[in-house]
């Protein structure tokens, strides 16, 4: 069988950079086209110097597309940007990968409203998939659209969906204090990531109107089908990669530790980058790779269920679940090319 012939259309972030340096080894593939507006007609590798000599391909223009055979793309774009590509690929038969934040939630009246801008392609909410494997492996398997979730709700809704799922925890007042590397912030130069603001420092931010409180919150929604309420915060760690997140919940009733553990290796029995721990999950654990690494406990004192959760926003939290999405598009197993080993120290 002939390999698939892949296109990223944006060269330029961390999460270009990521899916070629995990598609450049995926034993299926052949990345046919990466596009750069600013950067066409350069090599990859003047982008990225840390892929000389590995890959030097040239970079296009999208407007070059119809020159190369395509049978998935990758939208590797801002928030904003990438319906107006889903729009422009419309007619075409591949199926898009989209990592923007552009179709993760349930309606374009939801994203106007925590995105605070107008979404000017519509159409495309109506046959979009949520890609978390492990929770709609089914429907993305069919999809024509994946939406890639947000780094922050993989590492949340992953962490709580098997007690949500159970239905034997409130869901009126879930709590999320997650932290993030900076990379989450992207690649271009902000006030925010600059190093003196970053180093030797730590901070919430987004307090009470971040997007991804809605994204992880419609998910809970679906997985439990009742009414959830969300209380989301994300701090800025000093570090260039991970996430690590705290969730607070409480049970109906009665509840021991054996139970919830029985509830997660029950959910998560088919889930190849689901690590269950017995002990809290530290980010360097996960560097580089695409596991999920979930560790639970129950506190009797204060009623509380606590899941610590850690991923690599990078890989989880973006081109590995993008790539993991691509194998169940292409009807392979979902692990293809993603079992990198941890990169620790």
């Amino acid at each position: 069988m002939p390999k698939k012939n892949i296109a990223i259309i944006g060269a330029t972030g961390f999460t270009g950079s990521e899916l070629v340096r995990i598609l450049h080894l995926h034993p299926e593939v052949n990345i046919s086209l990466i596009t750069s507006e600013s950067r066409a007609g350069e090599k990859f590798s003047d982008v990225h110097p840390f892929f000389r000599g590995i890959v030097d391909q040239q970079l296009y223009s999208v407007n070059d597309l119809d020159q190369f055979e395509v049978d998935l793309a990758f939208l590797a774009l801002p928030h904003g940007v990438s319906m107006e590509y889903v729009e422009k690929f419309d007619g075409h038969s591949f199926p898009i990968v989209d990592l923007s934040g552009d179709y993760r939630l349930n309606n374009p009246e939801t994203y106007e409203a925590w995105y605070n801008k107008k979404h000017s392609f519509t159409k495309a909410f109506e046959y979009a998939a949520y890609g978390i494997p492990e929770l709609y492996r089914d429907k993305i398997k069919k999809a024509r659209l994946v939406a890639n979730p947000g780094c922050y709700p993989t590492s949340v809704i992953l962490g709580a969906a098997p007690l949500i799922d159970s239905g034997l925890v409130h869901t009126d007042r879930i709590i999320s204090d997650s932290k993030s590397g900076i990379t989450g912030a992207g690649v271009k130069a902000k006030t925010v990531n600059h190093y003196s603001n970053v180093n030797d420092n730590f901070k919430a931010y987004g307090i009470k109107t971040h997007r991804h409180s809605i994204e992880i919150q419609e998910n809970f929604e679906r997985l439990g089908d009742t009414e959830v309420k969300v209380q989301f915060t994300p701090h800025l760690l000093p570090i260039d990669r991970g996430i690590l997140s705290t969730i607070y919940l409480q049970p109906k009733s009665n509840i021991t530790e054996g139970k919830i553990k029985e509830i997660y290796e029950d959910f998560y029995k088919d889930g190849p980058f689901i690590r269950l721990l017995d002990q809290a999950p530290a980010v360097k654990n996960v560097r580089g790779t695409n596991y999920c690494d979930i560790y639970t406990t129950y506190d009797e004192r204060t009623n509380n269920i606590m899941v610590f959760s850690a991923i690599d926003n990078l890989v989880k939290g973006a081109a590995g679940q993008a790539v993991q999405n691509m194998n169940l598009l292409f009807g392979w197993n979902e692990a293809l090319g993603l079992n990198q080993i941890p990169l620790c120290p």
